[in-house]
């Protein structure tokens, strides 16, 4: 049976059970105003979800600031299935739940876990998860499930939220996001007065019944409650006056009269339950005896229809708790949560005592802020920073001793930054500069303090904040005080040239004022490598930055210490044009990411890596990493780095591709105050151009790409001179390029390796003629033959070739251009293959397209699990990797089987795979 006045709702939740009874996943969200009927619903679903397992959460408003709070609730009667997981998932999710040891459990990780704990959990059996008041639900834990219900697809589990819409019809939270939703509306007019009705005995005077359900708008919790504190003679007669509160004011209203009129003993033993989010009926029962509350004192209650107490203490809906919980003092408030904290066992649930005991305080406490800092150790241990954050906090606010109350605060402080809250961060960093700080804290909040600038506003005042705060440091600790120094350039090389005006020279010339210890570490090696190029040019500085990329090499040395400069490291190694270590230093690092599940870092080692394909002409591996960290980035809830995305569109000739990703870095740089995403989309474009023959268009972008960036003539920078060079000569200008051409050898002169010789080799070639550019192109194709950079290689057989034509050699001119043909074909490089193509045109020789059907056949998805087949990888391997469950992966192979027409893994592996899956 359904529920009355809800068909078209009850039909929506009909076809989920029914979809997920035929072994496919299916998530909804109800959203609709409080009272108007989600948890009906819910309960609805769980009655049809018959043969299903069911799993229910319901997010508790108090519980907000406990991580993983929610978590709990879903994986209790799952927990048996956890030892099967992954090691690394397991290990995640066990810290989490504070099964096991651990540190910080990266969410994304406990997301895959409980992912693959919900796939094996319906493996047998079809499995209905249900979560309530999901607005109310701790972070971590909504991450986790949004995460989890936007990637199940063929797995036989239902997930279905209801969830708030403020006043304004607007979501109440941000999660969960990118699924079906359904937005429950008041009842219809007839039905509403149906249930109006069913509960009043009568007389009605129907222009009051009308009044009711047009002011409640149908809400059938506002039905059910106000006409209780309506008189009969309001109702009978219509002489009560109009009630223009909002429904939600008026049934918290409704709610407090009923809970005035019950005895004071009842109310209390209402607090005590409104104030403990666990619902045990033990500890409920402990904390009324301690409280010298009688057990009949439930009675009334229970009557009112405002309890239920069975295995569980339940209210009848959460306005009801709240209502309770606010309608009292502020004192009861307190000397229940104090109660509640003496009958908690410390042993079991030691945060949560912590929890009610710092509810409870009336004054500062440093025993209870103590036991707060405890608590916020555990917390960032189970739940990371934003958890840690919360007990900090609090723990400052209850500390009497001012000192100790801004250390605290600091740390606090720190946290919150670390977890992404600027604006909490802010506010218990003025707690801690409330009074005087020692020299060292002093650094320490000048440092947290430019790194929230930094996140909030690129182009603000953080480098220069960071700079004052690094030469605070240096007095006291110069390792520190180095590293701050390299932040401070890593900062503004990658923002761009507005993030400081000097400050970059001045932390440079900082660093070398600031020598390294005897035993210097890898990162000690880099600043001094790109002080020394930021100060005196490459000359001076490219033996040091070898020296720096040789010491990230070495096994001997930590490898986690290059995560932290990751973007430092790819670009030094392009700044002295060494692209082997390049691609050894972005394997390394992306096997380490792997290997410790550090998987905040993956998009950015991803883009590493990408690049270094890029270079090397594998456009299908690239394309796919691209992919992975798409898919990433959408995990952990931030945005892809677009720089890998560009260059494959640009190589691959994807103008409106590249256009789109192009305005997208240009729309992120202007919310960051950055400059860097502009810059890389403006030299992705002038590649584009010059493969497209466009080459005015490609002059103007690559000019403004130089301009635009502050890399100090390594990486972007230098690249867009490259395209210039090209694109100024192909449109008649080659004067605008000579002073290009002389910053470009001052930076390739120094460095020697095949990949810079070979540049400045085809750049020269362009403004030369007769034997002079015959030799320099000659040169550029015996250096750039012996790299692994194959696109510029095939690039200087291109330019040779096209110079070769205007020299009327068409049969030196064919064997060049053929070459160059097949070597873009072969790398997909459509723009530079289609311009080969028009010059092989123009000497009498065809060439036609190969087109790739099966590659358009296979999705984005299955093309990475053919990849990944290929490497050798197992379900299990393939879903860790694609944040995806093993089932789907084996739902996603069938699919590739079919349409490739092969039965076997290993015919998949043995299948030819180049430029093909």
């Amino acid at each position: 049976m359904g529920v009355p006045g809800r068909g078209r709702e009850c039909g929506h939740l009909d076809d989920l059970i029914d979809i997920v009874r035929g072994g496919e996943s299916r998530a909804l969200v109800l959203r609709g105003e409080p009272g108007v009927g989600k948890s009906t619903l819910l309960e609805y679903a769980a009655g049809r979800a018959s043969g299903f397992r069911a799993a229910r959460v319901t997010g508790i408003q108090a519980e907000m600031e406990l991580a993983f709070a929610g978590l709990h609730q879903l994986c209790r009667p799952m927990e048996r299935r956890i030892p099967d997981l992954p090691a690394v998932q397991r290990d995640a999710l066990n810290a989490a739940l504070g099964l096991g040891p651990g540190g910080a459990p990266d969410v994304s990780l406990v997301a895959l876990g409980v992912l693959n704990l919900l796939s094996e959990t319906a493996r047998d059996r079809p499995l209905l998860c249900v979560v309530d008041d999901a607005q109310w639900l701790d972070q971590a834990s909504m991450r986790v499930l949004g995460f989890a219900a936007r990637r199940l697809l063929a797995e036989a589990v239902a997930i279905v939220f209801a969830t708030r819409v403020l006043d304004g019809g607007l979501p109440s939270t941000s999660e969960p996001v990118g699924l079906p939703e359904l937005l429950i509306e008041g009842l219809a007019d007839h039905d509403a007065r149906l249930l109006l009705r069913s509960l009043l005995p009568g007389p009605w005077n129907e222009q009051v019944l009308g009044r009711i359900v047009a002011e409640t708008r149908g809400n059938p919790l506002a039905l059910r409650e106000l006409p209780k504190s309506s008189t009969l003679l309001e109702l009978a007669g219509g002489y009560g006056l109009p009630n223009m509160r909002p429904v939600k004011e008026r049934i918290q209203t409704a709610y407090k009269e009923m809970i005035a009129g019950l005895p004071p003993e009842t109310r209390r033993l209402l607090l005590a339950a409104a104030a403990d989010p666990t619902g045990e009926p033990t500890l409920l029962w402990r904390a009324v005896g301690q409280l010298g509350i009688g057990i009949d004192a439930v009675a009334p209650a229970l009557a009112a229809g405002l309890l239920t107490i069975d295995d569980h203490v339940a209210f009848s809906h959460p306005m009801a708790r709240s209502a309770v919980y606010w309608a009292a003092s502020a004192e009861e408030r307190r000397s229940t949560h104090r109660a509640l904290a003496g009958v908690t066992d410390t042993t079991v649930d030691p945060d949560r005592r912590a929890w009610h005991a710092a509810h409870g305080a009336s004054r500062p406490d440093e025993a209870i802020a103590a036991e707060l800092e405890r608590s916020a150790d555990e917390a960032r241990r189970r739940g990371g920073s934003a958890a840690a954050a919360a007990f900090m906090g609090r723990a400052a606010e209850l500390t009497p001793r001012p000192a100790r109350r801004q250390l605290r605060a600091l740390a606090a402080a720190r946290s919150a930054h670390e977890a992404g809250n600027a604006e909490t961060a802010v506010m218990l960093l003025s707690i801690a500069e409330a009074g005087p700080l020692d020299e060292r804290r002093r650094g320490e909040a000048d440092l947290l303090r430019a790194r929230i600038a930094f996140t909030r506003n690129r182009r603000d005042s953080a480098a220069g904040l960071m700079l004052s705060a690094a030469h605070r440091i240096a007095r006291y600790d110069k390792a520190l005080a180095r590293d701050t120094y390299l932040e401070v350039i890593d900062m503004t090389l990658f923002a761009g040239p507005h993030a400081g005006s000097g400050e970059q020279e001045e932390a440079a010339r900082a660093a070398r004022r600031t020598p390294a210890p005897t035993h210097a570490r890898p990162v000690d090696l880099l600043l001094d490598g790109i002080a020394l190029l930021l100060t005196e040019g490459h000359g001076a500085a490219v033996p040091g930055m070898r020296l720096a990329l040789t010491a990230f090499r070495e096994r001997s040395r930590c490898p986690e210490e290059g995560l932290r400069c990751l973007s430092l490291i790819g670009l030094t190694a392009a700044g002295v044009w060494d692209q082997e270590a390049l691609s050894h230093l972005a394997d390394r690092y992306l096997r380490l990411v792997r290997e410790t599940g550090q998987i905040a870092l993956l998009p950015w080692v991803l883009t590493m890596r990408c690049m270094a394909h890029v270079l090397e002409g594998d456009l299908t591996e690239a394309a796919s990493l691209v992919d992975e960290a798409q898919t990433v980035s959408d995990a952990v809830g931030t945005a892809a780095p677009l720089h890998a995305a560009l260059s494959v569109a640009a190589w691959r000739g994807r103008e409106a591709e590249c256009r789109d990703l192009s305005k997208l870095a240009d729309e992120g740089d202007a919310r960051l105050g950055a400059d860097l995403g502009t810059a890389v989309g403006r030299w992705a474009r002038a590649v584009l151009y010059n493969s497209l023959g466009r080459y005015t268009e490609a002059a103007e972008v690559a000019g403004a790409a130089d301009r635009n960036c502050r890399q100090r003539d390594m990486g972007i920078p230098i690249w867009s001179l490259v395209e210039y060079i090209e694109a100024t000569v192909r449109s008649g200008a080659p004067e605008s390029a000579l002073v290009a051409l002389d910053r470009l050898a001052e930076a390739t002169r120094p460095c020697g390796t095949d990949w810079a010789v070979g540049i400045e080799a085809r750049s020269r070639a362009l403004l030369g003629d007769g034997k002079e550019a015959e030799s320099q192109y000659l040169k550029a194709i015996a250096h750039l033959g012996r790299t692994h950079v194959r696109g510029e290689h095939a690039r200087a057989h291109l330019l040779y070739g096209e110079w070769l034509r205007r020299e009327r050699r068409r049969q030196a001119a064919r064997k060049h251009l053929t070459i160059a043909y097949d070597l873009f074909a072969g790398m997909e490089m459509e723009g530079f293959a289609e311009r080969a193509a028009r010059e092989l045109a123009a000497i009498g020789e065809g060439r036609r397209k190969q087109a790739n059907r099966v590659k358009e056949e296979l999705t984005g998805q299955e093309i990475q699990i053919v990849r990944l087949v290929r490497e050798g990888l197992s379900n299990p391997e393939i879903g860790a990797r694609l944040f995806i469950s093993p089932r789907t992966v084996e739902w996603h192979v069938s699919k590739v089987f079919v349409k490739l027409g092969v039965t076997s893994r290993k015919q998949l592996r043995a299948r030819p795979s180049a430029g093909t899956p």
